[in-house]
Order: structure tokens, then sequence, then C-alpha cells
């Protein structure tokens, strides 16, 4: 990224004003990335036990798997998904509140016995195959976000701070030259002048 400047004291204090925000501005962008690399594996390992706990729960049910048979479809349904927002890391993610259910009216006596416990059993299923998506969808953000930080730590660390660096380099070596070359120009004239003067006196 070339960075645009001019050879003059004015340029040379921008470019110092914005080195110095970059330089100040990394310690905090390289912590704020590997604080999202942490929370990404968190959520990530979160969402691989629900699913492991869905998945366990499911063969613990599969002697059920004939009485399912005679449940009656649609009975249990999700009506709503309470989510909250949670910062992480300064990053807005979605965490589970409540998964409400909206069951249908049944009648108790003419139904099996084992109807409630299984409107329970699929309620904490769903449950837990909701929150593992919730934590799944967070790891999602969460690894955007620490792509675009690392994407920012790379982009200050390799191209703009060595850039202003180079630039403020050759400003300075610039203004030197500048100065070596007027005082030179100086001591010139100021030895013609003596000579003149000494002409002059002869």
């Amino acid at each position: 990224m070339a960075i645009k400047f001019q050879y003059n004291k004015t340029s040379l204090t921008n470019l110092g004003k914005q080195l110095k925000v970059r330089q100040n501005a990394l310690p905090t962008l390289k912590s704020k990335e590997s604080a999202l690399r942490v929370a990404v594996a968190n959520a990530k390992a979160e969402s691989d036990a629900l699913q492991q706990k869905l998945e366990s729960s499911l063969k613990e049910y599969e002697y059920l798997a004939g009485l399912w048979n005679e449940f009656t479809p649609g009975l249990i349904s999700v009506k709503d998904v309470e989510l909250a927002t949670v910062k992480v890391a300064g990053v807005r993610t979605p965490e589970l509140r409540n998964v409400i259910f909206e069951v249908q009216p049944f009648d108790k006596f003419a139904k099996p016995m084992w109807y409630s416990d299984g409107m329970s059993i699929l309620q904490n299923l769903a449950k837990l195959g909701i929150e593992s998506e919730v934590f799944l969808e967070k790891g999602r953000i969460l690894d955007f976000q620490r792509k675009k930080t690392t994407q920012k730590v790379n982009l200050y660390e390799k191209v703009q701070i060595p850039g202003y660096q180079e630039a403020i380099r050759k400003i300075k070596r610039f203004m030197e030259d500048e100065e070596n070359l007027s005082k030179a120009s100086q001591k010139i004239v100021k030895a013609r002048h003596q000579a003149e003067e000494e002409e002059e006196a002869v």
C-alpha cells in the first residue's frame, strides 16, 4: 500500500500521528484476535458436546421407537425461540434463553400413559438440537470477526506501520539533505562575499 505524503514538516507530523495510532492499536487488536480464537474454539466445543448429547439421547430412546408410531404428529411444535445478545470479546453473539413449545390439547384418558413422558422427551431433544445450532451460529459469527481482526493485524503489522516508518524516514532524509544543501550554499555565498570584499579592499 503506497502511503501518500509530501516532503514537509506538516506531512511528517501527520504521518507520525498515524503511525502512533496504529502502533497503539496493534496490541489491543492482537489480544482481541487471541480472545476471539479461544471463543471460537469454545463455541465449537460446546456445539459438538450438545450434538453428542443429542445423539446419545436419541440412542437412549431407541427402545421407544415402536411407540412413536402411536404418537400423534403435530401434537407438539416449537412456537418460539428466545435469544439474548451477549458480547464476547466485543462481538455481539446469540445466546439461547428459552424454547417455547406449543402443545395441542389431547385426552389424557384416551391416550397411552407414556404420552406425557413422550412430550418431555421430545422437548428435551428439540432443546438440545436448537442449543447446538445456536452455539454453531455463535462460532460462525466469532470466526468471521476473528478473520477480520487477523486481516487488520496483518495490515497494520506488515503493511501500514512499515509503510509509515519508511515514509517518515524518506521525509527526514530529504529534510536533512535540504538543510545540508542550504548550509553548503550559505557557506559558498559567504565565501564569495568575503572574496568580493577582499577584492574591493585591494
